[in-house]
């Protein structure tokens, strides 16, 4: 590898070890009318920190992105951040010109690029018919340092790098000139995201991030995140998402704040460890304050002088101990179980050569399928593939464009719908309640809320005031109280917080019936799947195990894509496999990293010749000749910076290999 890269490798290296605050917030305080939302909120974020942003809805993560990034201000305390950085914030909304293309706007982040593109172009045209030799001499120098400038910020890479990023978060390159104005909330939000990516703030400030991405999608993010250089600081309640990027947890909880060290799976762990320990204190300490207080009352009523001085002398020691709190209440969870009140057939669901088309779009076709009592299966495959949908032509919310599915014996279906359109926004939440089974009395209805977190006047709100949780709470309300034996949950997740999941997760890993979901939640996949179904088009993949069993599967068949349509390989096949595989990559990234190093080596050797040349008095008198050696130049500083992108790319994978 060529000296100078070697030494700018070794000088990244050492910056990431170097910590420094770029962010500190001290004693923010922020109330709306009597509700206080932030109380003496303090913390910092050091280089290198992927830092996880956790709280239950309602606790004031999103106000806090927005006291730091200056959009409203605190009722008391100030931010700190470090000279020069720049914080980059993806919130709900995406600040789009909805008049320009997916591809402008995407470009419209790499302007000063561009300009230099034109420059430098102006500058050669200049160049090519300058005759004075001052003038051309000016001219040429201003051209080589805004061509190392251009080369050094980018310049030969902003294009793949749009295309790089746009094809990871799911646009295809026929989409790439589509009009923003045409696209989806979803797919807004995605390209909102993907620009935010290519600008490369110093702190990437990401509120929901993992929104409208399907599983291919969340895991290039991940990934993209995992080697980004600078700051990240994201709100999610994605638990698999949190684990794979993070590296601090801050959790705000009844209005305070907390920094732990870890991803969110070690700041659980590390939580209840702080709890347990918290209360053993405080009990040790209550405990001792007893027996003192004890001692002094059998004191005084012995009342004797020298009785007297005792208690009064304990009562000073037990008003010097420095008191400690019990461990504040966590904040509450939802109540949720599903019985079912019937038992259903063994043969549940049976579905034959199913296809969906809507005018100009076909969706998928042939899906063909079946669901045995007590199985938990989950849908699986990109945006846009039909999942969604297939769940609204089961559950009758929609005709099937051609082939037919079948329920088996006593079913009771419930259906949980991701665009909650089955609640009208007209009623109260106590009567969208009520309507499941009007036997119900006004306690029960009542008290069925309160285990959703409606209590008092909550009850009486119109569900069209309700945030999104709240509405995803009632849906699970009427689902828990309408007996099904069989779920149809199309993203049951979306809106609620980490707590919510866990309640939601325990009550279906109880349930007595069958399940057929759709999530992009992994976590909750993980915890809940018996087997996946994964959705391509015309295909179905049917993966008849848990979600680590899916994940070693698939990767061992893209591996392996003739073994594709069985879905099912032998243990011992894959080891072979996977053998045979790893030999065959290594030889081919040793062959790539020897051309590479060829070829970075002859480039560089012309590039040395060509500068002799443009320095010989031959070639500066020679206007013509001198184009012909600038434009050679510039085409080889540019394949060579491609050529150092290759080779640390087959060196990278070569030492994953190694490891």
């Amino acid at each position: 590898m060529p000296m100078d890269k070697c030494l700018f490798r070794c000088s990244i290296e050492r910056q990431r070890e170097k910590k420094m605050i770029i962010l500190a917030c001290n004693d923010i305080t922020m109330s709306y009318g009597t509700d206080k939302i932030l109380e003496s909120v303090t913390f910092n974020l050091q280089t290198g920190e992927k830092t996880g942003l956790i709280g239950v809805n309602g606790a004031g993560k999103s106000t806090l992105f927005k006291i730091i990034t200056g959009s409203i201000q605190p009722d008391s305390g100030n931010i700190f951040l470090s000279k020069g950085q720049k914080l980059g914030l993806l919130d709900q909304n995406s600040g789009l010109d909805t008049a320009n293309t997916i591809w402008n706007e995407m470009l419209s982040t790499f302007a000063y690029l561009i300009n230099m593109e034109d420059r430098l172009k102006n500058l050669e045209t200049t160049i090519s018919m300058e005759k004075e030799s001052a003038a051309l001499d000016s001219h040429m120098r201003e051209y080589d340092n805004l061509r190392e400038k251009y080369a050094r910020e980018g310049g030969y890479e902003y294009n793949s790098r749009v295309r790089g990023v746009l094809r990871g978060l799911g646009f295809d390159d026929n989409q790439f000139q589509l009009g923003i104005h045409t696209l989806s909330g979803g797919q807004k939000t995605r390209l909102a995201l993907a620009k935010l990516l290519l600008e490369e703030p110093d702190i990437l400030m990401l509120d929901e991030p993992t929104n409208h991405l399907d599983i291919s999608a969340l895991e290039w993010l991940e990934d993209f995140l995992g080697n980004y250089k600078k700051g990240v600081f994201i709100i999610s309640h994605d638990r698999y998402f949190l684990d794979a990027v993070t590296n601090t947890t801050l959790e705000l909880e009844n209005s305070l704040c907390k920094k732990y060290l870890g991803n969110y799976s070690q700041y659980a762990g590390q939580k209840a460890i702080d709890r347990e320990i918290q209360q053993k204190h405080f009990e040790q300490q209550q405990k001792e304050i007893a027996r003192m207080e004890a001692f002094i009352e059998q004191q005084r009523r012995w009342n004797r002088e020298k009785n007297i001085i005792a208690a009064e002398s304990r009562q000073k020691a037990i008003d010097r101990i420095e008191k400690l709190e019990a461990p504040k209440s966590l904040p509450n969870k939802i109540k949720i179980y599903f019985k079912s009140t019937m038992v259903s057939g063994n043969d549940v669901l049976s579905a034959e050569a199913l296809s969906k088309e809507f005018p100009g779009k076909p969706l998928f076709h042939n899906i063909a399928f079946e669901i045995k009592r007590n199985e938990t299966v989950f849908l699986l495959g990109p945006n846009g593939c039909g999942k969604s949908t297939l769940l609204k032509i089961l559950a009758g919310r929609l005709p099937q464009t051609s082939g037919n599915f079948e329920y088996g014996h006593k079913i009771i279906l419930g259906y949980y719908d991701q665009e909650l359109q089955d609640l009208d926004e007209n009623r109260t939440v106590l009567e969208e309640i009520w309507d499941i089974d009007d036997k119900l009395t006004h306690t029960q209805i009542r008290n069925a809320l309160a285990q959703f977190l409606f209590t008092g006047e909550d009850v009486y709100k119109p569900v069209r005031i309700l945030s999104g949780g709240e509405k995803s709470r009632v849906a699970l309300a009427k689902l828990m109280l309408s007996g099904s034996n069989f779920l149809l949950l199309d993203e049951p997740t979306n809106h609620l917080d980490i707590n919510s999941r866990e309640a939601l997760e325990e009550a279906l890993a109880n349930f007595d019936g069958t399940i057929l979901a759709v999530s992009h939640d992994r976590y909750f996949i993980r915890k809940l799947a018996t087997r996946i179904i994964e959705m391509s088009g015309s295909s179905l993949n049917d993966y008849k195990g848990d979600y680590s069993y899916y994940l070693e599967h698939r990767k061992n068949l893209a591996a392996a894509p003739e073994e594709a349509p069985e879905a099912m390989v032998s243990g011992s096949k894959l080891e072979r496999l996977e053998s045979k595989e790893e030999k065959s990559r290594r030889r081919k990234l040793e062959r790539l990293l020897t051309q590479s190093e060829e070829e970075i080596s002859k480039t560089e050797e012309r590039l040395t010749h060509i500068e002799n040349e443009m320095s010989s008095e031959a070639v500066q008198s020679d206007h013509v000749a001198l184009t012909v050696l600038l434009d050679e130049q510039t085409h080889l500083k540019s394949r060579l910076e491609k050529l150092y992108e290759a080779w640390e790319l087959y060196s990278d994978e070569s030492v994953k290999l190694d490891n």
